[in-house]
């Protein structure tokens, strides 16, 4: 062997301490074997380690305290917060009409809850439970309650709500196969690049006598915030001038509000541009009413399709040219409709989840159901109308309030089709506030079912095919617009919080979890961006479902509120985007033109009108309270004290966070907030 492979080993132990050497190629290793019950280690031991364990209660007990301080601090301007907004909410709109008889069930339901709520909790720390049903085993009156009301909710009321549960699961299941079709269906459309097509040279350029006539109707009432800017984007819309005219249908009731739109009306007329100004004396039927009259006139006549938008809309310059064309070569094409595009989407909360809500129906519902079915409901402005089709289908009617709907279905009777432009954007605003949103979704959910009991019979006994019919009845009005409210209220809202009471029919995990979210994250797939929105917007979604069932009961059993009409409230934030370079560039030249404009006036009395009438007097603005809401807040969160004490887990904490944003929107927390 070679000396570098010679070793020697030398081993010594000094008080458990163990040296080992190897002397190959001069390499040597310590091994040190630590014993805790040596002295030489037990000294150490003494000094160190009751300081480091000092210092780490004192590090815990700080983390403690911190937090403890942080809740203590939140509860409390929680709790200062809301007790301000009490003391201040206006409850005006909430009086016993507007609560009904919904107010008065849920009332009902939360006192039996946390009476309930009361019993199981005595139960819970005596012990009680549903084997002690022998007489000689029950102890006072109250205990005998209790498992006689065991034994009867056991046999009676636990197979009808299990029964009523199940076909509400059954319902979710429907409509969420239906909402995965559709989505797979967009997915098509954008593997394939799918787009409606424009026939090559639809218009001659150069030659203004080939376009069509085009009348632009913008419909207003009280619009004092957006009206000057929706004017001006309608009036540069880029189309010949001599084949266009605009009609301002205002049915304002501010008669400083009329001389204002009649002054701006008067300006775009003095620039060469084609412009009316309509005031109706008899101002019925709200804006149905007020297109019918539009198009009573007798130069409607000469043209040969009608865009409107309502009046916080501003198209884009090349509006007509992107929307038009697809009429060409198509006599039987009735709407092309372009898709909504919002200012205000990242104002506040409420924004983020309405824009999450209206993407997916342009992206995907409007979408799928414009490209496979050629038909979808008219969302009302933003789309152009071929006027032999509004005629031929009997034009605007004022018995419900969706008269867009209205019109789409009977046109839809008639055998015309709809093209949808995704990539046609017109830009708007959405509602900011909750009480401005609850109002426009209360019309949006009553008018479909007034809708759909007047058009049944037309839809039974028009000449379209089994499978539009049965489309139109099944897909269309009754799993959209009644089967998704009455499910989403009745299953979260009211049966959840009553299966913790009745433990015996509870619902199964995947009901109020894995599915929910699963097509939660489906919606917000054409919103990209509102991925962190993921869990708001799902409880979002729970709370609106009373605003929504209260309204589909109330259309379609013609109650009181079915008719019911608000006009949305608007802010004006659509031309800060939009128009502010040019609303500099005019402002200076505008207000003098206004002032020299008639010469029936002169210039200081009609500038004195101008200046009286931009000083509206402010009316005392305060956030609400809503009482429906407030009501399920308890309720749930009662339900979700009663989970906690079987210990249900996601059940819990379902039922607690979809208390909290009840409670958040009964307090009027969500959305524009008043000082």
């Amino acid at each position: 062997m070679a000396p570098n492979s010679v070793a020697v080993v030398t081993t010594e132990k000094v008080n458990n301490t163990t040296t080992t050497t190897n002397n190959s190629n001069s390499f040597t290793i310590l091994q040190i074997h630590h014993d805790s019950d040596s002295p030489m280690f037990q000294d150490k031991q003494k000094g160190t380690s009751p300081k480091q364990f000092t210092w780490f209660l004192l590090l815990k007990l700080h983390r403690v305290l911190t937090c403890l301080s942080w809740l203590a601090n939140g509860l409390k301007a929680t709790f200062a917060l809301v007790k301000k907004r009490i003391s201040l909410a206006d409850m005006s709109d909430e009086g016993p009409k507007s609560r009904g008889r919904l107010y008065r069930f849920i009332k009902v339901f939360l006192a039996l809850s946390i009476c309930g709520l009361c019993v199981e909790i005595i139960a819970h720390f005596n012990r009680w439970n549903l084997q002690m049903i022998h007489h000689w085993e029950v102890q006072g009156l109250l205990q005998w309650s209790y498992v006689a009301w065991l034994s009867f909710r056991e046999d009676y009321v636990a197979p009808l709500v299990l029964l009523v549960s199940k076909f509400c699961i059954v319902l979710f299941l429907i409509q969420s196969i239906d909402r995965l079709v559709l989505c797979l269906g967009c997915f098509w459309i954008k593997y394939k690049k799918l787009k409606p097509i424009i026939e090559d040279g639809a218009y001659d350029v150069e030659d203004p006598s080939t376009f069509p006539m085009v009348l632009v109707q913008i419909p207003m009432c009280n619009e004092r915030e957006v009206y000057s800017q929706s004017i001006g984007a309608a009036a540069q819309l880029d189309w010949p001038k001599d084949r266009i005219l605009i009609q301002v249908l205002d049915d304002s009731d501010d008669g400083n509000l009329q001389l204002l739109i009649k002054e701006e009306v008067s300006s775009w007329k003095e620039k060469g541009i084609n412009i009316v100004y309509r005031h109706r004396l008899i101002r019925t039927g709200y804006k149905a009413g007020n297109l019918k009259s539009a198009m009573s006139c007798d130069y409607v006549k000469d043209y040969e399709f009608v865009a409107i938008f309502d009046a916080d809309f501003q198209p884009n310059l090349d509006f007509l040219k992107q929307t038009i064309p697809h009429f060409k070569g198509k006599p039987d094409l009735g709407l092309v409709q372009a898709r909504w595009s919002f200012v205000n989407k990242d104002e506040n909360l409420l924004t983020r989840l309405q824009n999450i809500n209206l993407c997916f129906h342009f992206e995907v519902e409007q979408q799928v159901n414009g490209h496979f079915l050629n038909f979808f409901g008219f969302n009302g402005t933003a789309g152009v109308w071929r006027i032999k089709a509004l005629e031929e289908s009997g034009g605007w009617l004022e018995r419900t309030t969706v008269e867009d709907m209205d019109i789409a279905v009977r046109a839809h009777l008639n055998g015309w089709k709809f093209i949808f432009l995704n990539d046609v954007k017109v830009l708007c605003e959405l509602p900011e506030s909750y009480e401005a949103y609850k109002k426009q979704q209360h019309r949006w959910h009553s008018g479909p079912m007034q809708l759909f009991r007047l058009c049944l019979p037309a839809i039974l006994t028009s000449k379209i095919s089994a499978w539009k019919k049965a489309n139109l009845i099944f897909l269309f009005f009754l799993l959209r617009k009644l089967i998704l409210p009455f499910y989403s209220f009745t299953l979260f809202c009211i049966i959840l919080p009553l299966t913790m009471f009745i433990p015996e029919s509870e619902l199964p995990l995947w009901v109020i979890c894995y599915v929910p979210i699963f097509m939660s994250f489906l919606n917000i797939l054409p919103a990209p961006k509102s991925v962190p929105f993921l869990v708001p917007y799902l409880l979002f979604e729970n709370t609106m479902s009373v605003t929504k069932f209260n309204a589909m009961i109330s259309g379609l059993f013609q109650l009181g509120s079915a008719y019911e009409w608000v006009v949305t409230k608007k802010t004006g934030r659509s031309s800060e985007s939009d128009l502010l370079a040019l609303a500099e560039r005019e402002s200076k030249s505008s207000n003098e033109e206004k002032i020299l404009r008639r010469n029936s006036e002169s210039g200081l009395e009609l500038l004195s009108k101008l200046k009286h009438s931009q000083e509206v007097p402010s009316k005392k603005k305060r956030n609400k309270l809503y009482r429906k809401e407030l009501a399920l807040a308890l309720l749930l969160l009662t339900a979700s004290a009663r989970s906690l004490l079987s210990a249900h887990g996601v059940h819990f904490y379902f039922l607690l966070f979809q208390g909290l944003s009840f409670l958040v929107m009964g307090l009027d927390l969500i959305g524009e907030q008043v000082n």
